[in-house]
Parts: structure tokens; sequence; C-alpha cells
């Protein structure tokens, strides 16, 4: 696909990222791997969340993981993986149900009757059906929401084996990895700009002659159904 052949209308399946395309969240998430690792020492904590910020997409399991093993340099008595993890979703469930959604989310749903959308993020996959759930947009997703700690590329494998993730297909992501999982499983891509953490994004995207939009609501620009309104 290049800049100027994005018909939505030609898809059979939308695929969405959550953190940075559905939710403003992924500042909510960076600060959240900061404060849960401040007990190893505010430059361990940064060290995360820098890590964290480089590594967008990937689960969060991974990059305590990957804090443990490679970051902190002492142990910490009561501190474990599964404490890390239940500091930090403490930390980031309040931002989740707070956090600004996607603007004309509704409007595309109505606009694409006929498409299957699905979630499939880095995040706890129980955490993101309870936010979507106290949030209203669960019933949006017909194809299902989907996170860690499957990793993206085995939740889109196994989606498309199951005949939820039909072709053609639109990934619609805010990460190099979003890309990486979506060219891996042969899914069309399209980057969302406005709230991604991914530096020289507009550099990156050029090289990889990726077509990258602001935000949802642009979305609506590339939609050959209209809204059906109902009259009165």
């Amino acid at each position: 696909m290049t800049n100027n052949q994005l018909s939505l209308d030609s898809y059979a399946t939308l695929v969405f990222d959550c953190d940075g395309v559905i939710l403003d969240s992924n500042k909510v998430k960076t600060q959240a791997f900061y404060q849960a690792a401040l007990p190893y020492g505010e430059a361990a904590a940064q060290a995360l969340a820098d890590y964290h910020v480089a590594n967008g997409g990937v689960s969060r399991y991974k990059k305590f993981a990957y804090f443990l093993e490679n970051i902190a340099t002492k142990s910490i008595a009561g501190v474990t993986l599964d404490t890390l993890l239940k500091s930090y979703a403490e930390h980031v469930i309040t931002g989740l149900l707070s956090c600004e959604i996607a603007t004309d989310l509704i409007e595309l749903r109505e606009r694409t009757p006929n498409m299957r959308w699905l979630i499939v993020s880095g995040g706890d996959q129980s955490e993101l059906r309870s936010v979507f759930d106290q949030r209203g947009l669960s019933a949006l997703f017909d194809g299902g929401i989907y996170g860690s700690p499957d990793i993206k590329e085995a939740i889109l494998d196994r989606e498309q084996s199951n005949g939820t993730i039909t072709s053609p297909a639109l990934f619609l992501g805010d990460s190099k990895y979003d890309y990486k999982a979506a060219t891996g499983a042969k899914i069309d891509f399209v980057f969302m700009s406005n709230w991604s953490e991914v530096e020289n994004w507009e550099q990156w995207s050029l090289q990889n002659n990726i077509y990258a939009l602001p935000k949802i609501s642009c979305l609506l620009d590339f939609c050959a159904q209209p809204l059906i309104t109902q009259q009165t």
C-alpha cells in the first residue's frame, strides 16, 4: 500500500492497537513503569521508562523481565516480577479510565458496518477488557479484545488461523513493533502519529514507505460508506 492507495472500504478487518491509537495512554504507562521501578532508585526507574518508550507495543511482562535481568543492579527484599507487575497495574489503571478516547470512534464504527474490528495490544488482556467495559467501548470490537501475556505476533497468527481476522486486513498502530507485527502477518499498516512516542517518526515512516495519519478521525476521509442518520 502506497500513500495514495488507502481505501478503508476495501478491508474486511480492522486491527487496532490500544495505547496511542484508541486511548491517549502512552504517557500514563511510561509514568507507571517509572513509579513501579522507583524502589531501585531514580536512575534505574528512568532507564526502565526509556526502555519502555524505545520498545513501544511490547508487553509489560517482557519489559519488567528485561529490567530485572539487565537494569536492576541489586535485589530488593520483597520485590519480585510479580510485585513489580502489581505495582505497575495499580499505577496505570486510574489513567486508563480517565485518559482521552480517540474522537469520532463511534462514527467510524458506523461508517464501517461490514468490517470486523479487533484490539491487539501489548497491554494486559484482562485489564484491557475491564477498561473497555467500563468506558463503554467493548461493543465496538466485535472481533474481540486481545493482549498480553500473549505477544502480538501470536495473537495475529491465532486470529488469522481461526478466521477472526480475514483478508484484506489493516492494522492501525503507533509503534515500530506494531509495524513489525503487522508486516510479519502480511497485514497492511497505517501509523497513527499524534499520540505516538516514536522519536523521529516522520523520517522512519518515510524510509519504510509507511502511510501515516495523525489520528483515528482522519480515517473518515477514506470511507466511501456514508453516515446513515435516522429521520425524525
